[in-house]
């Protein structure tokens, strides 16, 4: 045997005792020899790749064939090995799978082209889902060794990540995959974010983990005075899911942080209750937060009890419980459990194999047969990966999962879409509701639907509905059914976004001009680019800017506008007293004043510009008014810095932080203490729990700077903090 398959192996007798050995090191062999000559952006063999893809998916607990297809997955598209030569070799199960992850490789990623590549992906996991399983195992170890990659590549290949792997690896169940690659990809997009909660949780670890200990011990011995055997362990915290919770549920990282979690793993369903009962009588449980998975499986078959408690000193505790069969599940996911006896449909290599009670792929097959445009589809698909469902009841019994947050819109679409779009009225539980209430766990809903053959549904229903079928089917009545009110709608919207920047309305909206940009666009027609803005497809502010662009762009502004062009206009009472601490070449007399587009400070490359009345305006070299400045070189003069005892400058600084109670007291009572006079500040927190604030204030010596950004950065939450100069 190869020694260097050794690691391999054992972890495979470990987890598929039963796996083919001999087939596993064929397949090796013919990927080392195919890849001889080949190497890694690290300068490793590039053999290193595939081994270590199929030793990920052989600690998954995955089947002989898919480890060979890992081994093998490259062999096609990067030498000389054709499918052709593999499928003789290896068969069709394993030639399958190597072409389905082929082909997921061979699309370039963009916009439109990442809908279209997760649409391939789709067919293909709907073929076999392990094309899918050994695709996500080839991101997790590109994004482990993702440092040798270019930093562009490096952005694109973690926001993709973000943004479709991790989402799918969680709804195929696999949590081990989705918070290693989240992890991965957000050290790797917000670098000082993630050192800055690594940071903050270190800090606080110690004392963490003392109670969390506390807390296990206590409910182990109440397990085994209940008789009841149990392995109460706590969970792990990863750093991006920290920073998803501080985003939804808009807290401060203590707050999440100092938040335990354990799990109790048992031996059958019926201890999975018992432990609750027992936890339960002990500790005073917290309502409304009790949630039974195991009656009511998730999407991704993922089952467990969840509740929280009150623990020692007020605190809450968060307790997953289930059994050790399930918790392979929730780790593993499809991985765990193959479901390969199920009945195949037609025969021959492209036969499809059903994926079981995984209704959420049938949801998604449904999905890209109806919506045509690739990127409502990634949209869609998005958003149905970031959301969590509630479940609720027909008149009948019958179960229907939707997103969380759904209304009865949402339910009336899932049933049926003629249903959803005849829908005019709902009950809950018995009683009337308006139709954007919101659904929760257990609701009982009923649909009143219209009679009349002029029956559709509401443009307003795309504020509130959740589910991206509903979503997707309103859209589609709206294309097909009232074009004329979306070509209205979008003549009215550009016409709006003119009037708005006082353009010409006649001269823009001029056939010609029109027609000749819908043709750019790859429009039929004008009447088809109104319906384009319309239906939201297209920007109406983006039709005004290729307007003005193509008939020759607005006229340029003055000199002294480009002058006001500033961050924050100051207001500040007037310095006429304060020495600029700048000479100009020639003439010390000359009344000079500091930009304020560019708060220019001693080191910095600076020039003069004479203005109309107000003496000689000093900038940063790079400012970019300057640029619009230098079209008039006769005005232009040399300056130097000579500062005074009396000099003061302006100094512009931009915090970023993690956002949280008293943050801006902090940085501003920080600042007060470096004994700088705040002129002005701006604050802003973004959808990501980011606040972004901008100081600028006056200082004598600009060498102080260093410490005062020093200090601001000592700020717990602050991940960054940096002079802004434009």
């Amino acid at each position: 045997m190869n020694p260097v398959l050794e690691p391999l192996f054992k972890t495979v007798r470990a987890t598929h005792p039963k796996a083919d050995l001999r087939l596993i090191e064929r397949a090796y062999d013919v990927a080392a020899y195919h890849h001889r000559d080949q190497k890694r952006k690290s300068g490793d063999p590039y053999i290193t790749h595939p081994l270590a893809v199929a030793t990920i998916l052989a600690e998954l607990g995955t089947d002989d064939e898919t480890l060979c297809a890992a081994l093998l997955h490259d062999t096609v598209e990067d030498t000389a090995y054709s499918l052709d030569e593999l499928r003789a070799d290896f068969g069709d199960n394993i030639a399958l799978l190597v072409d389905g992850v082929t082909k997921l490789d061979k699309v370039k990623f963009g916009d439109a082209a990442q809908a279209e590549t997760v649409r391939k992906m789709v067919v293909a996991m709907s073929r076999d889902i392990r094309v899918l399983v050994i695709k996500l195992a080839d991101r997790l170890h590109n994004m482990r060794t993702m440092r040798y990659m270019p930093e562009h590549k490096r952005q694109q290949k973690s926001r993709e990540t973000l943004e479709i792997f991790a989402p799918l690896a969680h709804r195929l169940g696999m949590n081990t995959i989705k918070w290693e690659l989240e992890d991965l990809a957000f050290a790797m997009l917000y670098p000082k974010r993630y050192d800055e909660i690594a940071r903050m949780v270190s800090e606080r670890a110690p004392r963490r983990d003392l109670y969390l200990h506390e807390v296990i011990e206590k409910v182990s011995a109440d397990l085994r005075e209940a008789k009841i055997k149990a392995t109460v362990r706590g969970r792990p915290k990863h750093y991006y899911s920290i920073y998803q919770k501080m985003i939804a549920k808009a807290v401060a990282f203590d707050d999440i942080y100092d938040l335990v979690g354990i799990r109790v793993l048992v031996d059958t369903v019926r201890d999975c209750y018992a432990a609750l009962g027992t936890i339960h009588a002990q500790w005073k449980p917290v309502p409304g937060r009790f949630k039974d998975y195991i009656a009511m499986p998730k999407f991704n078959m993922y089952q467990s009890l969840h509740t929280t408690v009150m623990g020692p000193d007020g605190k809450a505790i968060e307790l997953q419980i289930r059994t050790r069969a399930m918790h392979n599940r929730a780790e593993y996911g499809v991985a765990a459990h193959w479901k390969y006896k199920e009945e195949m449909i037609g025969a021959g290599p492209g036969k499809v194999k059903q994926v079981g009670d995984m209704a959420w792929l049938r949801q998604l097959l449904d999905w890209q047969k109806e919506t045509s445009d690739p990127g409502e589809f990634l949209e869609s698909l998005r958003f149905d990966l970031s959301v969590s469902e509630v479940f609720v009841f027909t008149p009948r019994g019958q179960v229907i999962a939707l997103p969380e947050g759904a209304t009865p819109v949402d339910f009336a679409y899932a049933v049926h879409t003629e249903v959803g779009h005849r829908c005019i009225g709902a009950r809950v539980n018995g009683r009337l509701v308006p139709l954007e209430s919101r659904l929760g766990n257990g609701d009982t809903v009923e649909i009143f639907t219209s009679k009349s053959p002029d029956a559709g549904p509401s443009r307003d229903w795309l504020k509130f509905v959740k589910s991206g079928r509903a979503r997707n089917k309103i859209r589609q009545w709206f294309t097909k059914e009232r074009r004329e009110t979306a070509i209205e709608a979008g003549k009215e919207a550009i016409g709006r976004a003119m009037r708005k920047q006082g353009l010409p309305l006649q001269r823009l909206m001029s056939g010609e001009a029109l027609l000749a940009l819908a043709r750019d666009l790859r429009y039929a027609d004008v009447s088809a680019l109104y319906a384009a803005v319309g239906e939201g497809h297209v920007a109406a502010q983006s039709v005004v800017d290729k307007l003005v662009q193509a008939l020759g762009g607005v006229e340029g502004a003055e000199e002294d506008i480009a002058e006001a062009q500033v961050p924050t206009r100051l207001k500040g009472r007037p310095r006429a007293g304060s020495n600029a601490g700048v000479m100009v070449a020639g003439d010390p007399d000359v009344w000079v004043r500091l930009s304020r587009c560019c708060t220019p400070v001693p080191g910095d490359d600076i020039v003069g510009f004479v203005t109309r009345g107000h003496g000689v305006s000093v900038h940063r070299a790079n400012c970019p008014n300057v640029e619009q400045l230098s079209a008039v070189p006769d005005r232009l003069v040399e300056v130097a810095w000579s500062p005074g005892d009396d000099s003061v400058f302006l100094v512009a600084i931009q915090v970023e932080a993690l956002d949280r109670p008293r943050l801006l007291s902090d940085v501003t009572r920080t600042l007060s203490d470096q004994h700088v006079n705040i002129l002005s500040a701006s604050v802003a927190t973004s959808r990501d729990r980011v606040a972004i604030s901008k100081f600028t204030f006056e200082m004598g010596d600009p060498k102080h700077l260093g410490h005062v950004l020093k200090a601001v950065r000592g700020i717990a939450g602050v991940y960054d903090v940096y002079r802004v100069t434009n």
